[in-house]
């Protein structure tokens, strides 16, 4: 008896002698928080003696235990919430295991918080499928192409900013054939291009720097597509692009091509010239197919054209163009599609609303334009029709424009033979025309070739064909006063 209950007493005492190592913990690697974020940081441990506890501090923030260690275990995992400082610098979390030995060991994750980046500058092209995010500003340094295959995603809100330069170094985003470009923004956060000369940031809309006729700054947004086009060949340079450049080339057989979606876009302070007489549009589509969507656009103060079609099929609803430096709409090589529901506000420098120019190849396709209201400016024309010109015009009312006997303006016109034949032979169809004329001018000096037969004189204000002005009370023009009266 006296052997074994010295054993006992033995073996007690070499369980209370034994000696347990400390925990072991280990931080994670270092990391970058933006300053006002959170992140969860995991910390492993082991504890010979089994976990106790865990107790956590931090520098340039603020720490608290999300998952904390199972009593008694051996081994696990403890996950720290960190949410960092308004201020940017070193930061760190120290985290302290105990266990049931009550021995204690720390280990710090160390923390860089920075400020959040803003501003991003992009140059060269686009080779792989990227998303421009919601209250970020991207300079384009270059003329900067999504290429074939490739989408650029802009989500709403996105200020894209193109630095300054001219003839080849002129800024634009290019969308080539076979690109896309996903633009859909909202009426309360639309997308804006503009200039790097804007002072504009995500969250503003009218620039607090810039006058809407202040034109020339940066390039513009060109997008082409594999829809077939009337020229010398299925598939041609678009004006604007260097002939150096491949991405430049517009024109296919698929009417049905899709580069995107473009979608509540305001588009400021553009035309840039790359070389003689040859600028950039606000908004060039080349090409473009049926399967792309095009809604809710403006284009502010381009010294080139506002929008203008060269060929293809592409559809566009509710456009603005405000103080086009040449002409506001123009239409070329037998686009084939339909404009519904635009303004024109003509600037100083705009020289035609419409500007409408006949096929080039053996395509021979119209297209429709309805449903328009355009005002005027002194050295402005109401439209030119040339070059063999056809489609369909209705529904659209003018006002505020000159008398054709000054300086020849104001005046709404078919040029050449071909025009002229087209509009005799049911090509070049015009309905439901609506102008408020100025004192003592005649419709038939306005309305020319013959075209006074499907126009009107109306009071100002008592139009009943033009635009739906509703559409357009998220921009920049209607924000700014440019739309009393519509």
């Amino acid at each position: 008896m006296f052997v074994a209950t010295l054993a006992i007493f033995t073996a007690c005492k070499k369980d209370e002698d034994k000696t347990f190592a400390f925990p072991q913990v280990n931080a994670p690697a270092i990391q970058e928080v933006v300053a006002g974020s959170s992140v969860d940081m995991e910390f492993a441990f082991t504890s010979e003696a089994g976990f106790k506890s865990a107790s956590v501090s931090a520098v340039n923030g603020t720490a608290t235990i999300k998952t904390d260690g199972t009593a008694d275990s051996k081994s696990g995992t403890i996950v720290v919430t960190f949410t960092a400082s308004s201020n940017a610098g070193a930061g760190a979390v120290e985290l302290t295991v105990t266990d049931k030995e009550s021995q204690a060991t720390k280990a710090t994750a160390v923390i860089s918080v920075v400020l959040e980046q803003v501003i991003f500058y992009v140059s060269g092209n686009i080779t792989e499928d990227v998303t421009w995010k919601t209250g970020k500003v991207y300079v384009l340094q270059s003329r900067v192409t999504v290429v074939s295959g490739v989408t650029l995603t802009i989500e709403p809100g996105v200020v894209v900013k193109g630095e300054a330069g001219t003839g080849e170094n002129a800024t634009a985003l290019l969308i080539a054939r076979g690109g896309k470009l996903n633009a859909d923004g909202t009426a309360e956060k639309p997308i804006i291009f503009t200039s790097i000369a804007d002072e504009i940031m995500p969250g503003q809309f009218e620039s607090p720097n810039l006058e809407p006729s202040v034109n020339g700054l940066w390039g513009g947004l060109l997008v082409l597509g594999n829809a077939r086009i009337s020229a010398a060949a299925e598939s041609v340079q678009i004006e604007g692009i260097p002939p150096s450049d491949p991405n430049g080339l517009y024109g296919g057989t698929n009417d049905a091509d899709n580069s995107g979606v473009i979608r509540y876009i305001s588009i400021r302070h553009g035309g840039a010239n790359i070389g003689e007489g040859n600028e950039i549009n606000g908004l060039t589509l080349g090409g473009v197919g049926s399967g792309t969507i095009i809604e809710n656009v403006e284009v502010v103060a381009n010294q080139d054209d506002g929008i203008e079609w060269f060929g293809g099929s592409v559809s566009v609803t509710n456009a603005l163009v405000w103080n086009a430096g040449d002409d506001a709409v123009d239409t070329d090589q037998a686009w084939s599609g339909t404009l519904d529901n635009f303004i024109v506000v003509c600037g100083d420098d705009t020289d035609h609303a419409l500007e409408i120019d006949g096929p080039e190849g053996s395509k021979l396709a119209g297209h429709i334009v309805k449903n328009g209201t355009v005002k005027g400016n002194p050295a402005s024309e109401l439209g030119d029709f040339r070059s063999g010109a056809r489609g369909e015009f209705m529904n659209i009312y003018f006002f505020d424009f000159p008398s054709p006997a000054v300086d020849g303006r104001g005046d709404f016109s078919l040029s050449g033979d071909a025009t002229i034949a087209n509009f005799a032979n049911g090509d070049l169809i015009f309905s439901g025309l609506q102008v408020t004329l100025p004192a003592e001018v005649e419709l038939s000096a306005v309305f020319k070739n013959g075209t006074a037969a499907h126009a009107s004189s109306v009071a100002a204000g008592a139009n009943t064909v033009g635009a739906n002005a509703s559409a357009f009370g998220w921009t920049w023009a209607a924000k700014a006063g440019g739309l009393a009266g519509m």
